[in-house]
């Protein structure tokens, strides 16, 4: 994009165009025709903030005014113009860091309200300020550029068309420098950006001030413009048309605010013949162009008809730049070690007494449950939590640094959910990170020595695809290998992957085992947390096994595999016993639920797959399988919370594969969804009625919600309190007492056990036996299967999508392949 020459010939006939419009333009038109180029450098510094940096500012008029009363004490003093529409912009540039100090800390509308604020403050200021402004009555006499041969007006619209073309060239070399990719890079994913090394607080005011800057060259041409200046002459309206201008012409496009400006100043000013409509016609005009083209006019043009130049990473890789690339001085250290972490998040001990030593060259793996603790461990390794206890420690002490220097410091991760800079291309995702968090040159992109290295490292990791696409384009594969080229990019000694195998289909997982082997070959300490166990068993050198925060074991695969500790921690092995059925079950097998080819997949490889089950009235189904099968994913389709993309669900012989959730829920299909998904601010009551909404016959509140107090006796004295407040096993008897308001036919429960205390656990699924006694129809998924077992009738279990086991209870129960199914089998 750089050194496109076609863009440096647009810049170079607009600059044409504007010089030949000074000479040959009356006084009047070269007046408004400066006001536009003034409007549209401001445009140009907004789209900094905004297109590059993803900040909104409804402020910079306040700039604009600073710089204009900047410039136009500096030329009544005698000052040259030049000179002063210099000092004008740095003393601007400087301000908005400042202002960047606060606003920094807030998005959204309260970075709205900050700059909105700062405007204000500018403007009383001005109006107070009176010694110095002049008060309301501004400044007056302020001298015009002289010249033997060209008139004042015409000096100032040359002199603005040549502020213009060099603003429009500035960010055309910024857009892809090294500043440019560290802005742009924050601005896509703040925290993939710290966990490759940039220090948001650095780019966020980098982006103010630069913005600042271009917003303070352009107000101070107005003085001499208009020879007299006061606070009235920066109204704040005007800030709104400068950000119009950036969102008509196009946002994060290079002729976009140009455009913009031709828009917002120009179009009033055609309009003028029509009086006192011509603001209401222009209204109307704007809001047509932004229903028209919501990206803007050159965003919606370049989108629909830019071509992206295919270059694709080389066939085959060439090891000996990569091992070179990761091959460092001889270090003093060979491990990363981690001693005795732990971290609260309230009264909540989220993980306690973590310590193992991730050697480099070897994959360490960590495991267990759900709710274990396993990103809690890498968070606390990659700084994005700050331990309570323990130190971390590779070359020198992790502990309590920020993510961007401990990222600095040789450590880099992926995430469960891809973090790409999704308005990158593939090859500008590596590029940023090859800057090793340092921002680099304003104008130069310093791309050509890393460019290959990039495109090999992609080769590595299996990526075949154009590396000039925007990475949000990608599939769920491809980001997956992006992503990890991305962190090798930055050339870490230990490398944390928190599920990189997500959704990836057995071939691809396949090729995912054989990646990280590679990875571990240069010399770096992996780090995985992933529910694959076949995966796991076979790249692991050694294993960490968590649960509900604590270690239970460390160890070879072989050894993990078979120790009681793990077996329990995933089945969930407990002294409880739940209380059986007094008759066994044996109702009418006519289905009250039936669902034949069920396949889900969220834009990648399937995570269910041709799933058949029924759930037949008054039964309790459990449907069991290691994390990541697919469980949970079942349930959120039955509810209609995501569609599933082949199969049929009939429910009381009616297909609901089709319906939206609420439509479902009015069939009687409630969901208690995992992680109790409560309404915090409000009551336990209000939470347990709203659990009513969908029902369509005459609902006794009181009576009803009496008989659920009856069931769950400890919400009774919290019935008024807010739900937010109450610890997690009384969560989840509200989330229960939610979906049974709803009088359902079949009852949903994901997860209800998932972290709850022992005691707690034993008091909910007494519950959940007396609902099984009392008839309900539920279809339950918990982790702790042989907990689920003793409450269930019939339960299927699930491998990767895939039910490869069904019966009764009781048989399961006692079942080797259960155990396979949660650890893998045995080698």
């Amino acid at each position: 994009m750089r050194n496109n020459p076609l863009v440096y010939s647009i810049i170079s006939i607009l600059a044409l165009i504007g010089c030949t419009l000074s000479f040959a333009l009356d006084s009047y038109s070269v007046l408004v025709f400066t006001l536009c180029l003034s409007s549209a450098i401001v445009g140009v510094g907004l789209n900094i903030l905004m297109g590059l940096s993803g900040q909104i500012s409804f402020g910079h008029i306040a700039f604009y005014a600073i710089g204009a009363y900047v410039s136009a004490l500096l030329l009544i003093a005698g000052v040259p113009l030049s000179l002063s529409i210099i000092v004008a912009g740095l003393a601007c540039a400087a301000i908005g860091a400042l202002l960047a100090i606060p606003a920094i800390r807030v998005n959204g509308p309260y970075l709205a309200m900050i700059t909105i604020a700062f405007a204000f403050v500018v403007h009383h200021g001005l109006m107070e300020w009176k010694d110095l402004t002049g008060g309301a009555n501004g400044l007056m006499g302020i001298p015009m550029p002289e010249s033997d041969t060209i008139s004042s007006e015409v000096l100032l619209a040359l002199l603005s068309t040549i502020i213009l073309t060099a603003c429009l060239i500035f960010y055309h070399l910024l857009h892809s420098s090294g500043w440019g990719k560290a802005i742009r890079a924050v601005k896509a994913s703040e925290i993939a950006a710290k966990s490759i090394g940039f220090n948001p607080v650095q780019t966020k005011t980098l982006a103010f001030a630069l913005s600042a800057l271009l917003t303070g060259l352009a107000g101070a041409i107005i003085p001499p413009l208009v020879m007299f200046i006061s606070p009235s002459t920066f109204p704040f309206f005007q800030s709104i048309l400068f950000v119009l201008t950036v969102i008509i012409g196009g946002t994060a496009t290079l002729f976009g605010p140009l455009f913009g400006a031709v828009v917002v100043v120009l179009t009033p000013e055609f309009l003028s013949p029509l009086a006192e409509y011509r603001l209401l016609i222009f209204a109307v005009l704007l809001l047509c162009i932004l229903w028209i083209a919501p990206k803007g006019i050159l965003g919606s043009i370049q989108s629909k008809f830019q071509k992206t130049k295919v270059s694709l990473p080389p066939k085959s890789t060439n090891r000996h730049l990569l091992a070179k690339f990761f091959d460092r001085v001889q270090n003093e250290f060979s491990q990363l070690s981690v001693n005795d972490i732990g971290i609260r998040f309230g009264g909540v001990q989220a993980a306690k007494d973590i310590s193992f030593n991730a050697n480099l060259g070897e994959v360490t793996s960590i495991i267990g449950p759900n709710g274990a603790g396993k990103t809690t461990v890498l968070n606390m390794i990659s700084g994005f939590y700050t331990p309570d206890s323990g130190t971390i420690q590779l070359a020198e002490a992790l502990e309590g640094k920020n993510a961007w220097q401990i990222s600095r410091a040789g450590i880099a991760r992926t995430y469960q959910t891809t973090q790409l800079f999704g308005d990158m291309t593939v090859l500008e995702n590596l590029l940023a990170a090859m800057q090793n968090g340092h921002i680099g040159h304003p104008l130069l992109s310093q791309d050509g020595s890393n460019s290959e290295l990039a495109m090999n490292l992609l080769s590595f990791v299996g990526f075949k695809g154009n590396v000039n696409i925007k990475a949000e384009q990608l599939a769920h594969v491809d980001k997956r290998l992006v992503e990890i080229a991305r962190a090798l990019a930055t050339r870490p000694w230990v490398l944390l992957l928190d599920e990189p195998a997500a959704g990836l289909s057995r071939h691809d997982t396949d090729k995912m085992a054989e990646l990280i082997q590679q990875i571990a070959k240069f010399g770096i300490a992996v780090i995985l947390v992933e529910h694959d166990m076949p995966l796991v068993m076979h790249v692991s050198d050694k294993i960490l096994v968590l649960d509900a925060g604590k270690p239970i074991a460390l160890d070879t695969p072989e050894k993990i595999r078979v120790k009681p500790e793990v077996i329990n921690a995933y089945l969930g092995c407990t002294d409880y016993q739940a209380p059986p059925r007094s008759i066994p079950w044996d109702g009418s097998r006519d289905a009250t639920l039936f669902v034949k080819n069920l396949t889900v997949d969220y834009g990648a490889a399937p995570v269910l797959e041709d799933v058949n089950f029924v759930v037949n009235p008054g039964e309790l189904v459990a449907i069991l399988g290691a994390n990541g099968a697919g469980k949970s994913s079942i349930l959120t389709s039955l509810a209609g919370l995501h569609p599933c993309s082949k199969g049929e669900i009939v429910f009381n012989n009616q297909s609901i594969e089709q319906l939206n959730a609420s439509d479902i829920a009015k069939l009687g299909l409630a969901l208690v969804p995992e992680g109790r998904q409560l309404f915090a601010e409000l009551s336990v009551r209000d939470n347990i009625l709203l659990g009513a909404y969908s029902r369509l016959d005459t609902v006794d509140e009181e009576q009803e919600l009496e008989s659920i107090l009856a069931r769950f006796p400890r919400l009774r004295d919290r019935i008024d309190s807010q739900a937010g407040l109450l610890s997690g096993g009384e969560q989840q008897m509200v989330a229960v007492g939610r979906g049974l308001m709803a009088k359902p036919k079949v009852l949903l429960l994901d997860e209800p056990s998932l972290g709850l205390a022992p005691a707690m656990i034993a008091e909910l699924y007494d519950a959940l036996a007396e609902l099984r006694d009392e008839g309900v129809t539920i279809l339950l998924v918990d982790q702790m299967a042989n907990l689920a077992l003793q409450v269930a009738d019939r339960a299927y279990i699930l491998e990767t999508g895939q039910i490869t086991k069904q019966g009764k209870a009781a048989e399961l129960l006692a079942d080797p392949d259960l155990e396979a199914a949660y650890l893998g089998e045995t080698a």
